[in-house]
């Protein structure tokens, strides 16, 4: 999955829990603009963050990536 991709996918799955994207970095522990610059697909996050985000977001990271 590029990053592209896996930006769109994590922004429609926090759009889902309709949860902003200071609340969702904030629960990944990690700055709000770097998990805006994920969504947009302009950095590939390591699979720790990506873990964070998913527990943010109370989903599993398979469900983002798929």
């Amino acid at each position: 999955m590029g990053s592209q991709q896996l930006g769109r996918s994590i922004k429609k799955a926090r759009q889902n829990v309709q949860l902003t994207q200071v609340e969702v970095a904030e629960k990944a522990d990690i700055h709000v603009n770097y998990f805006a610059r994920i969504e947009r697909g302009e950095v590939n996050p390591s699979y720790e963050i990506l873990e964070n985000i998913a527990k943010a977001l109370k989903m599993k990271l398979s469900d983002i990536v798929s």
